[in-house]
């Protein structure tokens, strides 16, 4: 059983290695050795009535698409599902999920729309970020008005389905000949919530090429300064590389200080100097445990400049569009490998 995740199961027996994961009565598997999976398998089917599905090719509403060259993951039927579920089939395509310019505020004088119907695409866009970040940031931010969604909400919801029209079969790839190396970005949007002023923290993790954690949330309290606001950020994303580092640890995976790209100097200086900390006493003190794994040697605070921060889309509406791309080739899937963060940014 692994330290971390008690979901996951591994099993080493003469230099090969199988790997389980359990999902409530899901269960997928695979190892370096057919034997030893073909072995498992058997064992399981004797213990308890249960079915063999063969290759994973689906697993809890995703679609994973096996190759030489990699694993590509995505949500394309589902995709399609909840375009004709809304009715937006005949909408025109758009290339961003939002307008750099959109501003969203309560709207309090604007006209009520159905919550039911509301609440029912914010829940079934939040499911289809799972595989695709690049509309993490929109639906999150369309997600605080559920309460009372307005005219101008839904507005938003449905550009973001009209972009999903437009890249139906983007998603995940990841490369067989991905390195190993865990890394990690933070960014803030400093004071961007227009109703209560919080800041905004996008972070995301990266295992060599592969993107395989990312978030987008509004920071529990008010940031005085920008530089606040981007150290709150990278603590975040500290606490998550830690958790990864922690279960990748059960693959037999060791990791020296884990780099964290941020693309605040000041924030960088406030970790490292403590005579900054004179001026942060404000500051959570749960928030201060950046500076201390920083001094342990678990993290590495290096600066980015803003054109390569990658968590940069987790703040703020997406600025890249995907246009000049032929249909045929974003359908392509792995051929392609058009993959949600990484392709938008290359």
């Amino acid at each position: 059983m692994g330290s971390v995740d008690k979901t996951l199961f591994l099993l080493s027996r003469g230099g090969d290695t199988t790997i389980v994961r359990i999902y409530v009565d899901d269960i997928i598997f695979g190892g370096s050795s057919h034997a030893l999976v073909s072995s498992f398998a058997e064992r399981m089917s004797e213990e308890f009535e249960m079915s063999l599905m063969g290759e994973l090719q689906f697993f809890l509403g995703l679609h994973i698409k096996q190759g030489l060259e990699g694993t590509f993951v995505h949500q394309a039927k589902y995709t399609r599902d909840i375009i004709k579920k809304f009715n937006m089939g005949d909408s025109k395509p758009m290339t961003t999920p939002m307008s750099t310019n959109t501003a969203l505020d309560a709207d309090e004088d604007g006209e009520a729309v159905d919550q039911k119907e509301f609440r029912g695409m914010i829940g079934s866009l939040l499911y289809l970020t799972v595989t695709r970040p690049d509309i993490q940031f929109a639906v999150c931010l369309c997600a605080h008005y559920q309460a009372s969604p307005r005219t101008s909400h839904r507005q938003v919801v449905k550009r973001i389905f009209r972009y999903l029209k437009f890249t139906t079969e983007l998603g995940l790839w990841y490369s067989s000949g991905s390195s190993l190396s865990l890394r990690g970005f933070s960014d803030a949007d400093h004071a961007g919530c227009r109703i209560d002023r919080k800041s905004t923290s996008g972070t995301c993790q990266l295992l060599g090429t592969s993107l395989v954690s990312w978030s987008s949330r509004k920071q529990a309290s008010v940031a005085l300064s920008t530089t606040e606001a981007e150290y709150v950020a990278a603590a975040s994303c500290c606490s998550q590389l830690l958790g990864m580092k922690a279960t990748l640890s059960d693959f037999g995976l060791r990791f020296g200080r884990i780099p964290l790209l941020v693309d605040s100097t000041s924030a960088i200086s406030v970790a490292k100097n403590p005579v900054l900390h004179s001026r942060t006493k404000h500051i959570d003190v749960r928030f201060h445990f950046l500076r201390d794994h920083y001094e342990k040697g678990d993290i590495d605070l290096i600066h980015v400049v803003s054109a390569n921060q990658l968590a940069d889309i987790f703040t703020k509406p997406l600025e890249l569009q995907v246009e000049g791309v032929d249909n045929a080739l974003i359908k392509g899937e792995i051929e392609s490998q058009w993959t949600g963060l990484i392709a938008l940014l290359v």
